[in-house]
């Protein structure tokens, strides 16, 4: 590390409408260090993000790079100067290969011709030096979440990019591959590179950054090496207050088997295979396994997304038969699904539109949608999951990930669900309002509802489950007490058909 600095940002200041979303903000990231960026959804992460990037117009402010002030009109522009950004929710072309993901907008020609023999060279090179196994030709579609999100990684390192934003880069991704991530941070670290850090997950910032910055309402609280702070200041500083507990006491007492799933087995690839379970009425069943191991498509099962080839979903003692989602929704199922921006939400509507979508009939009078009551569903949503906007009119885009994902919770509580299926709810979500809807998970356990989440960060799924189902390759690998295991068994349970 030479000391010398890479970015500096100087009193930046931004506004939307009367609403101070950024003020004042002051950082700065030295060369060939990690500095992590936290602070609870709607902070004013993002905001910054996208100052930096051209993608919004700083009120007020300067922004430099190696001590020349930049004003990037775009992406584009900023990728074209050596600053990169891997977000969170994943741009890509998903129909098209990785290669032609990698190089687009800058594709090689020969003749006037695109080059594609070049553009499969130069990508086995750049796998190589990462050492990545990922093969050039693959259409993105048939990746796995975490599969695409390293070739994004991968794209940001061919631009020759000097700062790299990392914006909740391990939310998709398995152990190994954190810690393959980890490694490619650290190499590019002794090259000069400098990233900024964005994540909510306490234990990745003191083991990978060299500080720690920590927004809160468009301020900026401190930036601290991370070997001089703590988690507990870290959770204040970030929150205004301390928290005493990661986890809200899981006070619920589930009662009957209420939801059974009778040796089923699914059609299509990835095949289900003879999953067998049962989950009592108000209890909160944890699904446990690592990326690619049957948790999500078993969700979509049961809510009537992928096709059953044989066995049976029972609730109370009647037979169901979806053939669509909106069958299950009619059975009092409802399903938060992993990639939000992809199939949970409209992002070019409203706040309203968004929460009123999935139960339209509610909000009739005279055969006629209500306007009124279409707006008090909104407001009501925004109030019980305390979800910050500027009102239910804005649209769904300009919130955070975390408020982005209070309104797809809402809009499900629009419905009063006996069955509620939850795929990585807090994904992406800050430690305040994770608790929040922590909390919220066990009180609808309390009121009887039967829950089901997907998880894959241990301590959470330990955390606030009474019993765990681990998946091991499509299969069911065992189901434990919560009280009664740890993270070995649970590991140990996700490796037993590998």
């Amino acid at each position: 590390m030479s000391g010398k600095t890479v970015l500096e940002i100087k009193n930046l200041s931004k506004s939307f409408a009367k609403n101070k979303v950024l003020d004042g903000i002051n950082l700065t990231v030295e060369e060939g260090t990690v500095c992590g960026l936290m602070g609870e959804n709607g902070a004013g992460k993002s905001t910054m993000m996208k100052c930096l990037f051209g993608i919004y117009a700083k009120d007020e402010g300067q922004i430099s790079l190696f001590g020349k002030p930049i004003d990037f009109k775009d992406p584009k522009d900023a990728l074209e100067n050596g600053v990169a950004m891997v977000h969170q929710e994943l741009q890509q072309c998903l129909d098209r290969t990785v290669q032609d993901n990698l190089f687009l907008g800058r594709y090689p020609t020969r003749f006037g011709m695109v080059d594609e023999a070049r553009m499969l060279k130069e990508s086995n090179k750049l796998f190589a030096s990462l050492n990545m196994n990922v093969n050039p030709k693959t259409v993105m579609r048939t990746m796995s979440v975490s599969q695409r999100q390293m070739v994004e990684i991968a794209k940001a390192v061919s631009y020759n990019a000097k700062l790299i934003v990392l914006d909740e880069p391990t939310s998709s991704l398995t152990e190994r591959e954190v810690k393959k991530l980890f490694s490619i941070v650290n190499d590019l670290k002794k090259q000069g590179v400098s990233f900024v850090y964005i994540s909510h997950k306490m234990d990745e910032i003191f083991e990978v950054c060299d500080d720690v910055a920590v927004l809160r309402d468009g301020k900026m609280i401190f930036k601290k090496s991370t070997k001089e702070t703590n988690m507990n200041e870290l959770i204040s500083a970030m929150v205004g207050r301390s928290l005493d507990k990661r986890f809200p006491d899981v006070d619920n007492n589930p009662g009957e088997d209420y939801l059974f799933i009778d040796h089923l087995n699914t059609k299509f690839d990835p095949v289900l295979q003879d999953i067998t379970f049962s989950v009592r009425k108000g209890e909160i069943f944890g699904l446990y396994g690592l990326v690619g191991a049957g948790r999500s498509e078993l969700l979509e099962t049961l809510f009537g997304i992928r096709t059953i080839a044989s066995g049976n979903i029972i609730v109370g003692d009647k037979k169901l038969h979806f053939k669509s989602s909106k069958d299950a929704m009619n059975y009092s199922f409802a399903l938060v699904t992993e990639e939000r921006k992809l199939n949970g939400m409209f992002g070019k509507d409203t706040i309203k539109f968004n929460t009123v979508i999935t139960n339209l009939e509610s909000y009739k009078r005279a055969r006629l949608l209500s306007n009124q009551m279409m707006t008090e569903a909104a407001q009501r949503e925004i109030s019980i999951m305390n979800t910050k906007c500027v009102s239910p009119e804005q649209l769904i885009s300009a919130l955070s990930g975390g408020n982005q994902q209070k309104v797809i919770i809402g809009k499900w509580m629009e419905r009063s669900p006996e069955i509620f299926l939850m795929d990585e709810p807090t994904r992406g979500i800050d430690v305040g309002a994770k608790y929040e809807i922590y909390q919220l998970i066990i009180q609808m356990a309390k009121e009887g509802k039967t829950i089901i989440v997907v998880s894959s960060e241990m301590p959470e799924i330990l955390g606030i489950t009474n019993r765990i189902a681990v998946m091991s390759n499509h299969r069911l690998a065992g189901i434990v007490n919560t009280k009664e295991t740890n993270q070995e068994e649970l590991l140990r349970l996700s490796a037993k058909y590998l």
